[in-house]
């Protein structure tokens, strides 16, 4: 039997439907974020963009995390320019990401992978 650590992190996230359904319940948290709703929910009022934009956050943490799905939207600097997201702003995206990890029971391992990565591309988007 295949340890949890040598599965590939698209894997222990659960694969597609597991990765689909933590970005479901991910945005969800962030649009009930009085700290940081007011980034998410005007797009919420767009559905063409809201989709669209939903479909590129699964398919960068599905890529992203070894599976075959492939991420075409913009990369990290160029999708969040002229933002001006805050280090508290981030630090809540953040805090709603690990709050979802907890309630789709994600083992602690698998979590602090997440947070590794969530944490190496924070520079290319705070401030910018």
């Amino acid at each position: 039997m295949e340890s949890n650590q040598q599965k590939s992190l698209y894997e222990r996230l659960g694969g597609a439907s597991g990765i689909s359904a933590i970005v479901d319940d991910a945005i969800d948290a962030h649009m009930n974020n009085p700290a940081i709703n007011a980034r998410f929910l005007p797009v919420k009022e767009d559905p063409k963009h809201f989709k669209e934009v939903r479909n590129h956050l699964f398919t960068f943490l599905a890529s992203g995390s070894g599976g075959p799905e492939k991420y075409t939207g913009k990369d990290m600097p160029e999708a969040h320019k002229g933002m001006n997201i805050s280090q508290g702003e981030y630090m809540h995206v953040i805090d709603d990401i690990m709050s979802t990890l907890d309630k789709h029971n994600i083992d602690d391992a698998t979590k602090k992978d997440v947070l590794f990565i969530a944490y190496s591309i924070k520079d290319t988007m705070v401030g910018m």
